[in-house]
């Protein structure tokens, strides 16, 4: 919807309006999580019964200009019924009513709101790279702290360093650490995953994370204890994320860090978490 934001950002709202309403009948064409939503509905025609998967439009549109996007809906056979349009106010606040696991926007602001409310969101950025629409399993990356797990960790390496970051980490191998925002949805995940032989499964996930050994127990400890299955596990040590991202085949990545996402979007989809330590509130 470029364009159409355009003429809002120059033109204002009113003529927003009437260019929605002019060019309703004009296909929109596929966004950044075009690929992802299709890959994700797909899923429901591999299990038998209710639909396990919804994917719902939020959207700062009213529902008279929104007709547009529920007509390219149509054109592009997306299973998507529930909407909420929410004529120029955030919609975070449905984020939560809808009950879901996973919130995604252009708009930075809905994200921190939407995370504030403990929901795993991030801010999809623009991607240098174009999906694999013929491969149909769908794979996740993640990066570890302050996404999948808390920025406990992150923070003794922001405030102390590597050495120190290191030594709490040996020290408390054992010790499972606690959730970050993203733990909901990779449990999602596997309880899809689980409905399906391993070899059969139409998702996969990853970890890749810049630790690295001695680092890298208590990540596999916090996992086991959390009983929740993850594909691959990369501990890179520090180096850069965007080829072996690219080699994983990842459909979107989550990181939250811009400097490793601005790297990973030349490779791979990727949605930013502006969460913990390394995204203060003033940024």
């Amino acid at each position: 919807m470029d364009d159409s934001h355009q003429v809002f950002e120059n033109e204002g709202l009113d003529k927003y309006q009437q260019y929605q309403i002019e060019h309703e009948d004009e296909l929109l064409q596929p966004g950044e999580a075009f690929p992802l939503v299709k890959k994700l509905l797909a899923i429901n025609e591999r299990l038998p019964g209710d639909p396990r998967v919804e994917v719902l439009l939020l959207s700062r549109n009213s529902a008279d200009t929104g007709l547009r996007v529920f007509n390219s809906i149509e054109h592009y056979e997306l299973n998507i019924t529930r909407a909420a349009f929410t004529g120029g106010e955030s919609p975070y606040r449905y984020v939560s009513a809808f009950g879901s696991h996973l919130f995604l926007s252009t708009d930075a602001q809905d994200v921190r709101r939407a995370l504030d409310n403990g929901v795993a969101a991030a801010t999809l950025m623009s991607s240098a790279a174009s999906s694999d629409d013929d491969k149909e399993q769908i794979r996740f990356a993640f990066d570890g702290d302050a996404v999948l797990f808390s920025d406990e960790s992150e923070q003794i390496y922001k405030t102390h360093g590597l050495e120190a970051f290191t030594e709490n980490e040996k020290a408390a191998a054992k010790e499972p650490m606690s959730g970050g925002p993203f733990k909901a949805f990779l449990s999602a995940l596997h309880g899809l995953q689980s409905e399906f032989a391993p070899k059969e499964s139409p998702i996969r996930t990853a970890l890749v994370t810049a630790r690295s050994a001695p680092a890298h127990e208590r990540v596999i400890r916090t996992l086991r204890a959390w009983d929740i299955r993850i594909d691959e596990s990369l501990f890179l040590g520090g180096w850069d994320k965007g080829e072996f991202l690219r080699a994983y085949g990842a459909d979107v990545f989550f990181d939250d860090q811009k400097t490793h996402c601005d790297s990973a979007s030349q490779h791979v989809a990727t949605g930013h978490v502006p969460h913990g330590v390394a995204n203060p509130l003033d940024q």
